[in-house]
């Protein structure tokens, strides 16, 4: 099958390529990238207005299969992954049982390929059960395919027992992906250590909860030569720390997720507790346990940080730690919730809108994070668009930039007409969907003009501007009419 992706914005950081080009697609590998491709294929996809980026690689997810079907499988995750970009995901261990071994390592690779949506690559356990004692089988599940090994969801607190684990980790190169946390200072800690956590009345994690294990981790990399990874940072001293083992030539790279750089402590809401009317029970609710995650979110200087870490190349990867719950696990109090949060299907959008828009990123850069880099880190021959590679292309149009002209648009436009009526959820889908295609209209007339495609982000926004300043042009003849 051949496909033709016509006139996109071609991002590719394995090349510095940032230029509009056609990229033909033969068989699912790239065969040509070029400013003008005329050939009759089975596809022709025109990606005018759009970036065209190698497909997303997330290195942090939670697929809860084997185990925890109920939560999310291995079929939905990878649907998920799909919907939001990603090509290739990377299933961290654990599930139940704990993938320590070659036969689950094999299980959750066969059962991937059945569903053929997102290429699915399993991570191996450090240790037996996730017990911390015991090393598991790294070098049976090397050979099974792993990319890599950690004991996400916690850290193994036996620094001798983990550095046995990093030697076998450099003896097979594979990285080693690790989850920052002295279970030992956790102390009950439900959410960030601050003012918010003392006004709900919960325990609180510290900072230092994560920067020691960060610490020790990096020493251990040294010492060992272990291509270290740090998973989900969240702390201002977590970058610093990064910075300085780079400068010493240390082998580590480190992520940071979407609702670190995106959301603050701050963001936390208070629930007052209610009474289920179905099933006649107390709900103990206290804060809204959708941001109850781990590790927690930080204060506005934490998130600055890492905004900057990633800006400056400090940071290297942007991943989700996607953590599906059920919405029986997630609806009670934040003492009795698991962590975690969903992030496959958000991450792109939010990092487009929060780190490209809000100038901390370019195209370039994003691409690199999401792509390139974790291509690079775990050593899998993806992240690239040039002849001769997989053809693991993602393009996008900014669905949040989109969503949020639809709405702005739909509320000026079809605002009065449903003003003081009881029509709530008809006007608001009316509106968006309405705003919608009045953007997509003009938006398709900028393309018809054959405007440069790099200026749709001005057109939207002048298009944005005036409709936003419509109630107040109106609201000024009035008062002059008056």
């Amino acid at each position: 099958m051949t496909i033709l992706i016509k006139n996109g914005r071609v991002i590719n950081p394995a090349t510095g390529t940032d230029e509009t080009l056609d990229v033909l697609v033969e068989n699912g590998v790239v065969a040509r990238t070029e400013k003008s491709i005329k050939e009759k294929c089975d596809r022709v996809i025109d990606a005018k207005g759009c970036f065209v980026m190698p497909g997303f690689i997330d290195m942090h997810v939670h697929l809860r299969d084997p185990g925890f079907e109920q939560k999310e499988t291995i079929e939905t995750g990878a649907r998920a992954a799909v919907h939001g970009g990603f090509t290739t995901i990377l299933a961290m261990p654990n599930t139940k049982p704990v993938v320590d071994n070659p036969d689950v390592v094999n299980y959750v690779h066969n059962k991937a390929k059945t569903v053929g949506a997102a290429n699915v690559l399993q991570v191996g356990a450090v240790t037996k059960g996730q017990q911390g004692k015991e090393l598991s089988d790294i070098e049976g599940m090397v050979k099974a395919g792993i990319p890599a090994i950690s004991e996400d969801g916690k850290s193994v607190m036996n620094a001798q027992l983990y550095r046995e684990a990093m030697e076998l980790a450099a003896k097979y190169n594979i990285a080693v992906l690790a989850h920052c946390e002295d279970i030992n200072l956790v102390n009950g800690g439900v959410m960030n250590e601050d003012v918010n956590a003392r006004e709900l009345g919960l325990g609180g994690i510290t900072n230092s909860v994560e920067d020691i294990i960060i610490a020790r981790d990096i020493m251990l990399s040294r010492d060992t030569g272990a291509r270290l990874h740090l998973c989900h940072c969240s702390t201002k001293d977590s970058v610093s720390m990064v910075k300085h083992a780079k400068m010493e030539g240390i082998h580590v790279t480190a992520e940071v997720c979407p609702h670190h750089f995106t959301l603050t402590s701050d963001d936390i809401r208070k629930i007052e507790p209610t009474v289920d009317t179905e099933k006649k029970v107390a709900i103990e609710a206290d804060a809204d346990t959708n941001y109850k995650m781990n590790p927690p979110l930080r204060t506005k200087e934490d998130v600055q940080a890492l905004k900057e870490g990633l800006r400056d190349d400090v940071m290297d990867v942007i991943a989700t730690d996607h953590a599906p719950h059920t919405f029986e696990d997630k609806n009670t109090s934040m003492k009795s919730a698991p962590f975690g949060i969903v992030g496959l299907e958000t991450a792109a959008c939010l990092t487009y809108t929060e780190l490209v828009l809000g100038g901390y990123l370019t195209p370039m850069q994003m691409a690199a994070c999401m792509s390139y880099h974790p291509a690079q880190i775990v050593g899998i021959d993806k992240g690239d668009i040039q002849p001769g590679k997989a053809a693991d292309v993602n393009m996008g149009r900014g669905a949040i930039v989109i969503g949020l002209a639809a709405v702005i648009i739909g509320e000026v436009i079809f605002g009065r007409l449903c003003a003081g009526k009881n029509l709530a959820f008809a006007y608001t889908l009316f509106s968006v969907i309405g705003g919608a295609i009045i953007y997509y209209i003009v938006m398709n007339v900028v393309l018809w003009l054959k405007l440069p495609s790099d200026d749709l982000k001005l057109f939207s926004a002048i298009v944005v501007a005036v409709f936003l300043a419509i109630p107040y042009l109106k609201s000024t003849r009035k008062g002059k009419e008056r």
